[in-house]
C-alpha cells in the first residue's frame, strides 16, 4: 500500500508539476491581451509579488496548520483554489481567436517555430543564454551551507529564505520605477552582477545574518531581472508566436539546472560547501561582461518594441 500510495504522488507531482509549466507561460503570454504596453512592467511585478507572497508567506504556514487538522485539507483546498481560479479565468474577455477553418500546425511545427524565432533574434537570444548559464550556477546547495558551515539550526534556515523572499517581494514592487529610470540595458545588466557579487559574497559570509542580506539582495536582483526580461519579450514578440517563444526560451534558461546541480555537488564536494557560490558568482560575472558588447549592439538595433 506505501508502495502505491508513493507511486500516487509522484503521479500527481508529475501532473502538477506539467500543469504549473503550461500555466505559467500562457499567464505570461495572456498578459499583453488585458493589459497596455507601458503598464506590462507593474503586472509582471505584481505577478512575481503575489507568486512570492504565496509560496513564501502564506502557503508553508497555512498548509502545516491544515495538515495538522487533516491531512487530506490543504490538498482539497488546494484542489478547490484550482477550480476558482478556473473560473476567474472562464470571465476573462476572450482575445485573439482564430478563424474556424485555420489550419493548426502541428506541435512539433509549433516549437520548432518558437525555436527558430528566439534564435533569429540577437537580443532575446543573448539574454536566453545568460538565463541558462545563471540558472546553471544558482544550483548550489544552500541548505548544506547553512546548516554543516554556518551551524544554522532549521528555523534559522526558514528565515533565510524568509530574507530572500523579502528581497523578491520588493524587487517586484518597485521594479517599474526602477527600470523605467534606469532603461533596458542598464536593468538588464545591473542585477545580473549584484547577483553575481551576492553570490560570491554568499560564499565568503562570515555568519548567517550576513548570508540573510545577501540572499534578500539576491532576491531582489532576480525578480528585477525576471520582470525586465518577461516585459521585454511581451513588448518584442509577436502576439501569436508569443506563447511558443517563451515555451522555447524557458526551455533553453531553464534546461540547465539539473546538470548545474550536478556540477554544483562535484564542487563541493572537491572543494567544500561555500565554493559552488564562489564559483557560480565568478562564472556569472564573466557571463556577463562577456556577454556586454554583444547585448549593447543588439539593443542598437533591435526593432522598436510594439
Amino acid at each position: 500500500m506505501r508502495e502505491a500510495n508513493i507511486e500516487v504522488l509522484a503521479a500527481g507531482g508529475l501532473l502538477l508539476g506539467s500543469a504549473e509549466v503550461i500555466f505559467s507561460n500562457a499567464a505570461q503570454a495572456v498578459l499583453p491581451a488585458l493589459v497596455p504596453p507601458e503598464l506590462l512592467p507593474k503586472a509582471n511585478g505584481s505577478q512575481q509579488v503575489s507568486l512570492t507572497v504565496g509560496e513564501s508567506f502564506l502557503g508553508p504556514p497555512a498548509g502545516s496548520l491544515l495538515f495538522a487538522a487533516a491531512a487530506a485539507l490543504p490538498f482539497g483546498l488546494d484542489a478547490g483554489s484550482f477550480a476558482g481560479s478556473a473560473a476567474l479565468l472562464a470571465a476573462l474577455p476572450r482575445t485573439g481567436h482564430a478563424p474556424e477553418n485555420a489550419k493548426h500546425p502541428k506541435i512539433r511545427g509549433q516549437i520548432a517555430e518558437g525555436l527558430r524565432w528566439l534564435a533569429g533574434h540577437r537580443l532575446l537570444r543573448v539574454v536566453a543564454v545568460l538565463l541558462g548559464i545563471y540558472n546553471f550556477a544558482n544550483q548550489a546547495v544552500l541548505v548544506l551551507l547553512a546548516t554543516q558551515t554556518l551551524h544554522v539550526s532549521t528555523r534559522g534556515f526558514g528565515l533565510l529564505l524568509a530574507a530572500s523572499a523579502v528581497g523578491s517581494v520588493v524587487g517586484g514592487l518597485v521594479n517599474p520605477v526602477l527600470s523605467r529610470r534606469l532603461g533596458l540595458l542598464p536593468s538588464l545588466v545591473l542585477p545580473a552582477l549584484v547577483g553575481a557579487a551576492a553570490f560570491v559574497g554568499i560564499g565568503l559570509a562570515p555568519g548567517p545574518v550576513v548570508v540573510a542580506a545577501l540572499l534578500a539582495v539576491h532576491g531582489f536582483s532576480v525578480t528585477m531581472w525576471n520582470v525586465v526580461t518577461v516585459s521585454l519579450r511581451q513588448r518584442i514578440v509577436p502576439a501569436h508566436l508569443l506563447g511558443r517563444v517563451n515555451s522555447a526560451y524557458r526551455m533553453l534558461g531553464w534546461g540547465l539546472m539539473p546538470l548545474g546541480a550536478l556540477a554544483g555537488g562535484f564542487v563541493a564536494h572537491a572543494a567544500g560547501l561555500r565554493a559552488p557560490y564562489i564559483v557560480a558568482g565568478l562564472l556569472c560575472a564573466l557571463s556577463v561582461f562577456a556577454a556586454f558588447p554583444l547585448l549593447l549592439a543588439a539593443n542598437r538595433t533591435a526593432p522598436a518594441v510594439r
